[in-house]
Formats: C-alpha cells, structure tokens, sequence
C-alpha cells in the first residue's frame, strides 16, 4: 500500500481508501461487513470513510464496531454531514445547529472521540458559508475533528470556503468528487483550483459503481445480486446512467489493455484515477472481502503514456466531462 499526503497537510493517507456507502447496513451483513474491513486492514489500508446519512446512520455503526480494537491513531476515519438525519427542519444542511448535533451523533455511532477528516457532504444553499465554516471551526479547536474537507463542491464554492478557513486557521485540505474514466466532471475547473489551493481530491466511484469492471454487458440483463438491482440502497439509480450499450460496448473494449498489463478491469480503472496527482486516495466499496483484495493491486500501479491515451480514446465518446454537472441542490425558487 502506497500513502499520499492530504492537501498541503503533513496528514497521510492510504491511496486507497476504503468506504462503505450503499455496502454496510443495507447491502451487506454486519458479518460480511466485518470481512470487508479485516480485508481492507489486512492489505494495508488504514483510511475508512463513511457518513452520517448512510444506511440512517447504521453504516457508522457498523464500521465503527468493525474497527473496535484498532489502534486509534493507526487508522484514518473520516465521515461526513448535511443530508437529512431525521424528520425536523434542522435536521439536514450545514448549519450551525446541525454541524454541532451531527458531530456527536457521528462520534457515538462510530464509538471514537474524534474523526481526522469530517466533510461537507453538499453545498449548503441556505446557509451563509460564513456560519458553516465558523462551526467547522469550533468542531477543530474542540479536537473532534482534526481536518475539515467539502465533497462535490464546485470551484468557486472552494476557493470561498479556502479563503474563510486560512482567515479562521484552519485545515481545509479535501474534496470528495465523484470521480472515473468515464465521469471526469472535475478535471475542467474543481482539480485545477484545488491544485492552486493545496486540496486533495478523495474520490468516489472510481469504477463507475462498477460498470468499469466489465461485468454488465451489451444487451444482457444486469447480473442477479448486483448494484443494478439495488433499489433500495440507491444503487439502481446510480448505476442507471451507464447502463446503456454504448457505454457498455467502450468498456469491453477496455478488457484487451487490462489484459496486457495483467490487471482485471477493475483494478485498471482505480489505477487511472491515482494518475492523477491531485488525486490522494480513490474509495472503493466491497460487498465480499476478495473485492477488497482486487482493488488494492492498484497501489503503485503506474501506467505509461500510451495506455492512458488508448484507454482516454476508448471512453471519449461516452464520458461526462461538463463542470455544470458539479451541483448541490438547491431549494430556493
């Protein structure tokens, strides 16, 4: 397992991060969540990230007692807030209010007293970036998390927020972007920006919720027990965009470079994200611990010019590049 430095930061973690949106607590058992994680540990990757939001709450469970026993300061544990957590109208965004409560509730699920990395998991629309980032900072100076990072913020919500936590003095150094050969949304604007401000990109679905695999074919029903047929987790929905042939055709056509540098598809395509040198650490999720095992042998991969250029040929035609597409919602009129 290689380490990247996070942002500016003298903090260091794993390239490959192991998380468990969708997986712990709707998809996967408790048990198989567990093998996950021993897997994870097991093939040296010490950064885990979750969010309050995840399974209602009951993926931070899980993870948390999935790492019970584990040295505290040899692990990395991130989580995040501002999807809704409950029924009230305080009990979503990234308020004052809701900051303050979520950072507790997250800390108790996760049985620790603090997190290294707690995340904006949206742009708040509604409330004064102001009031946002001064919670932020009280949740640092009170030692409940060490790092502050944002997720599928776009530029100019960045630079804003950068430019209130260096007046604030405190450590801004992540953003959580979607993230993949065919979803390469933050290469225009939020990568070039984040580079300029020393903030690391900690990226998700670095195989496009698993369609850069290679499992999902042109014209065949999805596979039974896949992400494609999680209605209820959210999979489905994700995955629904690149269940189309002409996707679908580009990616088998990935097999034969796979083939060539004796890697499976999925290993390729968490490779190419880490080209990336803005890129510290890419996600990955597992429902079975040998997804784990598989995903990890892109640590240290590198790949030379001309794979990636083959590889760029290949997914041009099909692969969302418009910056638009970095939004959070918004519900004023």
């Amino acid at each position: 397992m290689e380490f990247r430095h996070l942002g500016r930061s003298g903090l260091k973690i794993s390239e490959i991060t192991y998380g468990n949106w969708i997986t712990h607590g709707g998809q996967v058992e408790s048990d198989a969540a567990n093998a996950c994680v021993r897997a994870a540990l097991d093939a040296g990757i010490t950064t885990f990230d979750t969010a309050d939001v995840y399974a209602g709450g009951r993926a931070e469970e899980v993870l948390g007692k999935a790492l019970a026993g584990e040295r505290r300061s040899g692990i990395e544990l991130f989580s995040k807030v501002y999807w809704p957590t409950g029924p009230g109208r305080n009990d979503r965004g990234l308020s004052r209010k809701h900051v303050l409560e979520s950072i507790d509730a997250s800390l108790t699920r996760l049985g620790t007293d603090y997190l290294d990395l707690y995340q904006a998991h949206r742009y708040d629309h509604e409330t004064p970036l102001e009031e946002t980032m001064l919670a932020f900072a009280d949740v640092v100076r009170s030692g409940k998390a060490l790092y502050i990072g944002v997720s599928e913020w776009r530029a100019e919500q960045i630079r804003a927020a950068k430019a209130l936590a260096d007046e604030l003095r405190i450590p801004l150094v992540s953003n959580q972007p979607q993230y993949s050969a065919l979803y390469r949304v933050p290469e225009a604007e939020v990568i070039p920006a984040s580079r300029e401000l020393g903030i690391s990109q900690i990226v998700f679905s670095p195989i496009a919720q698993g369609v850069l695999t290679g499992k999902y074919l042109p014209g065949q029903p999805v596979p039974a027990g896949s992400r494609a047929t999680d209605e209820k987790g959210g999979g489905a929905n994700m995955i629904a965009r690149w269940l189309k042939d002409d996707v679908l055709e580009r990616v088998q056509e990935l097999k034969p470079i796979a083939d060539d540098l004796g890697l499976t598809m999925a290993t390729l395509a968490v490779a190419w994200v880490l080209q990336e040198e803005n890129v510290a650490a890419a996600i990955i999720g597992a429902s079975r611990p040998e997804q784990v095992t598989d995903n990890v042998k892109a640590s240290g991969v590198r790949l030379d010019d001309d794979v990636k250029r083959r590889i760029d040929e290949v997914l041009a035609p099909v692969a969302l590049t418009d910056p638009a597409l970095t939004k959070s919602p918004d519900p004023r009129p």
